[in-house]
C-alpha cells in the first residue's frame, strides 16, 4: 500500500477530471488524499474523498487575477502573463507550504497533479519521490512556456524541466488532439468520464424523464459572472423544440435574470453525469471538461468560449465536426440560435460526436493506467 496525494486547483474542471484515477487508486487499496483550496474540499468530502485544504481559495486567487486584467497601465501581453501568475503561480507557492507541512506527518509516496496545479510538482521534487501530472483536457503545446515563464516569475526556473521529466496521463481521445507537437510525448492516455453519479433533483429529474429533445447550456463556474450574457445564452434556445437545463454555476440574483423562456430550468448546479447521459445537445463556454464529458456520450455541441483554453478546444471540437463556434464577438442571440438549429438539424454533427465517443470508449480505463504506472 502507497501513501498517494493527489492535488488541483481549486476549480471544478481542475479537480474532477482527475476522479477516476483517484477511484482506481482507491481500489487498488491505497491511502489517498486530495489537497485542494478551501472552496472545493467540502464537495469532494461529499463525494467520499480524504479531502484536505491548502492554501488560497480559488475565489481568492481569480480576484487578484481580475486585479492584474484590471490595470490599464499594463500591455495585454503582461496582463496574460501577471495574470497566469496570480493564478496558477502564486497560489502554487501557498499551497506548497501548506502540502510541506502536511507531509511532516503524512509523507506522501506518489503526487499525481492536475497540469496547471505546480505546488504538487514542487512537493514531489523536494520529497525526491515520483510526480504524475494528469492532463484536465487537450495537452497543448503551450503549456510548456507557459509554465517555464511562470515558474521564473515564483522564482522557481527550474519547474518547467522538473514538470516535463513526469509521466504524464492524457485523457484527450485522438480526433482532439492538438497538431503541434505534444509537450509530454510518452503521456499515457486514460478514458475521460463525464462525472459520477448522483441524484437529480426532483423537478430536473422530471424534466429528463419525458420523451421530449433535452439540450444543457452552461457557460462553466468561472467566467461567467455577467447576468445579461447567461441570458443571452439563454434566449437563443427559447425557440429549441425540446427542454433547456441551464446552470449559472454560481449565485446570481434571480430577480436579474429577467422572464425564463418556458423552456428553461434554471438551476445553480446540477450532476453533470446523467444529464449529459441524457442530453441531446450540449451548448456551453467549451471547457475541457464539459466538452469531453459531452463527447462521451456523443452529443453534439455548439461551442461558446469565454476564455483561458476554452477558444483553443472548441477549435478542436470544431475541426472534428463534433459542434459548431460563436465567437466571442458574436455572443449574441441570432448567432447562437443559427447555430443551435444547424447543430440540432444537420445529422452530420452527432454522427461526428458519436466517432469521438467510440474512440474515448476504447481508450483504457482508469483502473489499467494505474496498474500501468507500477504504483
Amino acid at each position: 500500500m502507497a501513501r498517494v496525494l493527489f492535488t488541483a486547483c481549486p476549480a471544478y474542471g481542475h479537480a474532477l477530471p482527475m476522479l477516476p484515477l483517484i477511484r482506481a487508486a482507491q481500489r487498488g487499496g491505497h491511502d489517498v488524499r486530495v489537497a485542494t483550496g478551501p472552496n472545493l474540499t467540502g464537495p469532494l468530502a461529499a463525494r467520499g474523498l480524504d479531502a484536505h485544504a491548502v492554501g488560497p481559495s480559488w475565489e481568492t486567487a481569480w480576484s487578484a487575477h481580475e486585479a492584474v486584467w484590471a490595470d490599464q497601465d499594463l500591455s495585454d501581453e503582461q496582463k496574460m502573463m501577471d495574470g497566469v501568475v496570480a493564478l496558477f503561480g502564486t497560489p502554487a507557492l501557498q499551497r506548497l507550504d501548506d502540502l510541506v507541512a502536511m507531509a511532516s506527518e503524512w509523507r506522501p509516496d506518489i503526487v499525481v497533479h492536475e497540469v496547471l496545479e505546480q505546488a504538487g510538482s514542487m512537493l514531489a521534487h523536494r520529497l525526491a519521490i515520483p510526480g504524475v501530472v494528469h492532463g484536465i483536457g487537450p495537452m497543448f503545446p503551450f503549456y510548456a512556456p507557459l509554465i517555464s515563464a511562470a515558474g521564473a516569475a515564483i522564482g522557481e526556473p527550474q519547474l518547467w524541466a522538473q514538470l516535463s521529466t513526469e509521466q504524464a496521463v492524457d485523457l484527450c481521445p485522438p480526433s482532439l488532439q492538438p497538431d503541434a507537437p505534444p509537450p509530454w510525448p510518452g503521456a499515457v492516455a486514460v478514458r475521460p468520464s463525464a462525472g459520477e453519479g448522483q441524484p437529480l433533483p426532483p423537478d430536473l429529474a422530471d424534466a429528463l424523464a419525458s420523451d421530449r429533445p433535452v439540450a444543457y447550456f452552461t457557460l462553466g463556474t468561472v467566467k461567467n459572472a455577467d447576468t445579461s450574457d447567461f441570458m443571452t445564452g439563454l434566449r437563443a434556445l427559447a425557440a429549441y423544440d425540446g427542454v433547456v437545463i441551464a446552470t449559472t454555476g454560481r449565485r446570481l440574483d434571480r430577480d436579474e435574470l429577467g422572464p425564463i423562456p418556458a423552456n428553461a430550468v434554471v438551476a445553480e448546479f446540477v450532476p453533470q453525469a446523467p444529464l449529459l447521459e441524457r442530453a441531446d445537445l450540449l451548448v456551453s463556454h467549451s471547457g475541457s471538461g464539459t466538452m469531453l464529458g459531452g463527447l462521451v456520450h456523443g452529443v453534439p455541441q455548439v461551442a461558446l468560449p469565454r476564455g483561458t483554453d476554452q477558444p483553443d478546444s472548441a477549435a478542436l471540437l470544431v475541426r472534428a465536426g463534433a459542434g459548431m463556434l460563436v465567437a466571442p464577438e458574436d455572443y449574441a442571440v441570432e448567432p447562437i440560435a443559427a447555430a443551435v438549429a444547424a447543430v440540432t438539424q444537420d445529422p452530420a454533427f452527432r454522427a461526428a460526436a458519436e466517432r469521438v465517443r467510440d474512440e474515448i470508449a476504447a481508450m483504457p480505463e482508469a483502473g489499467t493506467v494505474w496498474a500501468g504506472l507500477g504504483f
